[in-house]
C-alpha cells in the first residue's frame, strides 16, 4: 500500500504542475475541483484518503466539502486529498495525530494499526452486510465506543462509508472450499486478514496493491480478497473472470478527525461539521449499495461469472472464522465484542 501511494502521489503531483489544460484532459480529479474561492475561510481542514473518488465511499469527501462550505457560510474550507496525495495511510495517521492534517478517511484494514478495537469491523461474518452496518451505526452506544477507539491518541471518529462486500475474485471458478485451496489469494497488509486466512487454511499472499496487476499476469497470485466495486472499477476482472460472493466483511472508510483541532472550533461550527459528516455519510452508504449492484451487473455483462458457496460450506467458513473473533477478543474488549455480536445476531462458537 505504501509503495502504491508513493507512485500515485508522484503521478498526481506531475499532473498538477503540468500546463493548465491538464485539469481538463489529464488530471483524474479535475471534475471535482471546487467552483468557489476557499482562500478567505477562517478554518481550514485537510482531509486524506487513499483511493479514487469514482468510488462512492471516497467521493463523499467532496460532498462533505461542498455541504460544509455552504452550511458554515464559508467559514470552514475542507481541502480534500484522495489518491494518496498526502502519503500512505500509516504516514497520514501520524500526521493526523500530530495535527499536521485535520481529517482522514482511513481504510478499515489500516485503522487497526493504531486502534486494535477498531479491527473489530474486519472480523468475519460480524458486520458483513449493508443492513448490519446501518444497524450498527444507528446504535449510538455501541457505535460511539467503536469510533472512540483512537481517542486516547488524540483522534476522534465520526462516521463510516465504504466500498462494498468482500469476496474472492479468481482466475478459476471457486465453488467450494476445496476449490479455494487451489488459489493463491492476495490479501491486504492487515493483521485481522492474516489471522482469518490462516484459520480458513487457505493460501494468502500479503502484497501491496500496486504489485497486483503484474502478479496476476505472471501467476504469482491467482485470486484477490476484495470487493466487486473495486475489482470492476480497477479492471481486475479483466484477468479474474470469476467472483465468489463470500460477503464475510465490508470494505470501509473510517472518518477520523484530530480532536484538538475539532475542540478549537466554536460550538456552532462543531455541530455544523458533525451534522454534515453524518448526513453525507448516510447518503453515501445508500449510494454504495447501489454502486455495488451496478458494478456487479456491469461485470456480469462483460463475462464475469459470480458464484456462491453452499450453506454448509459457508457455515464451515463461519465456524473456522470464529477462532479469529476469539483471537482478537481481548484487544477489542471481550464484553464489548459480545455486545456487538449479540446486537447484530452473530452466534459465537467458542468461549472467549
Amino acid at each position: 500500500m505504501r509503495r502504491w501511494c508513493k507512485v500515485v502521489t508522484l503521478v498526481v503531483l506531475a499532473m498538477l504542475i503540468m500546463a493548465p489544460q491538464a485539469w481538463s484532459k489529464g488530471n483524474p480529479l479535475a471534475k471535482w475541483k471546487a467552483t468557489y474561492d476557499m482562500s478567505k475561510a477562517k478554518y481550514v481542514m485537510k482531509v486524506s484518503n487513499v483511493t479514487h473518488p469514482v468510488i462512492e465511499g471516497s467521493r463523499v469527501g467532496y460532498s462533505i466539502r461542498d455541504s460544509l462550505w455552504k452550511r458554515s457560510n464559508g467559514q470552514i474550507a475542507l481541502k480534500y486529498y484522495p489518491l494518496c496525495q498526502l502519503g500512505g495511510e500509516v504516514e497520514v495517521l501520524n500526521m493526523l495525530q500530530t495535527g499536521t492534517i485535520q481529517g482522514m478517511m482511513c481504510s478499515s484494514v489500516a485503522v487497526t494499526n493504531l486502534a486494535p478495537r477498531m479491527g473489530m469491523i474486519n472480523l468475519p461474518f460480524l458486520i458483513n452486510s449493508f443492513d448490519k452496518l446501518n444497524k450498527f451505526v444507528a446504535n449510538k452506544a455501541l457505535f460511539s465506543h467503536y469510533m472512540d477507539g483512537m481517542l486516547h491518541q488524540g483522534v476522534m471518529g465520526l462516521d463510516i462509508t465504504g466500498y462494498g462486500n468482500y469476496g474472492w475474485a479468481s482466475t478459476i471458478p471457486i465453488k467450494t472450499i476445496a476449490g479455494a485451496k487451489k488459489v493463491k489469494f492476495r490479501i491486504a497488509e492487515a493483521a485481522v486478514n492474516k489471522s482469518l486466512y490462516s484459520a480458513w487454511g487457505l493460501h494468502p499472499v500479503v502484497m501491496p496493491w500496486p504489485d497486483v496487476p503484474i502478479s496476476l499476469k505472471q501467476g504469482v497470485i491467482t485470486g484477490l480478497d476484495h470487493t466487486p466495486i473495486v475489482c470492476n472499477i480497477t479492471k481486475k476482472f479483466e484477468i479474474c473472470k470469476n467472483f465468489t460472493q463470500i460477503n464475510y466483511a465490508q470494505g470501509l472508510f473510517i472518518h477520523l478527525l484530530n480532536k484538538k483541532w475539532f475542540d478549537s472550533l466554536p460550538a456552532d461550527l462543531q455541530k455544523v461539521l458533525t451534522d454534515v459528516i453524518h448526513e453525507e455519510c448516510a447518503k453515501t452508504r445508500v449510494l454504495t449499495r447501489k454502486q455495488e449492484e451496478t458494478q456487479i451487473a456491469k461485470a456480469k455483462a462483460n463475462g464475469v461469472t459470480f458464484f456462491k458457496l453452499s450453506p454448509e460450506e459457508m457455515e464451515t467458513l463461519r465456524v473456522k472464522g470464529d477462532k479469529v473473533h476469539k483471537e482478537w477478543a481481548n484487544q477489542i474488549g471481550v464484553d464489548y465484542l459480545k455486545k456487538v455480536q449479540d446486537f447484530v445476531g452473530y452466534k459465537r462458537i467458542l468461549d472467549y
